[in-house]
């Protein structure tokens, strides 16, 4: 079993020491899915919701949210983050729309919570823009899809 890296010898909370790490480029990719009744889903397709924009508006707190990650995880390093893309998936059929979020670093740790923090502070803010509409929308499926670089390597959902 693998030693908890956040916890010293004494149990106590520490942040982990990345200082002999070596910089390596490190990706990340994340999503989520917001659901919604049709004609939430057709006012933010049609661009008709009366807050504005709500997909650019999600794209721009979910870049914001990957670069203020650490003030809201606990443990999470300060990280000079070089590159974060949200990118939106509309699903007609299901009324819903898939979040991805892509963060990229040349640094010592990883950005899998910036890549995670970026798809969940979007799918609250189409949540945040639409609720008068549509209380009822669900946020689900929030998972890390891919990572690579580091002392861990690769790893992509679904792959063993």
């Amino acid at each position: 079993m693998p030693e908890f890296t956040h916890l010293d010898k004494n149990g106590r909370v520490r942040m982990v020491d990345v200082s002999d790490k070596a910089p390596s480029l490190r990706v990340a990719v994340a999503q989520g899915i917001v659901s919604m009744n049709p004609e939430t889903f057709e006012n933010i397709r049609n661009q008709t919701v009366k807050k504005g924009n709500v997909l650019e508006t999600a794209r721009i707190a979910g870049i914001m949210a990957a670069k203020k990650t650490s003030e809201l995880i606990p443990m999470c390093h300060p990280l000079n983050i070089t590159h974060v893309q949200v990118d939106f998936f509309p699903d007609d059929a299901a009324n819903a729309i898939r979040i991805e979020s892509s963060v990229r670093i040349i640094g010592q740790t990883g950005v899998e919570m910036e890549a995670l923090t970026a798809v969940s502070a979007a799918a609250l803010t189409i949540y945040d823009m639409c609720k008068s509409y549509d209380r009822g929308m669900t946020i689900s499926d929030i998972c890390l899809v891919e990572k690579s670089g580091g002392k861990s390597g690769r790893f992509r959902r679904g792959e063993k």
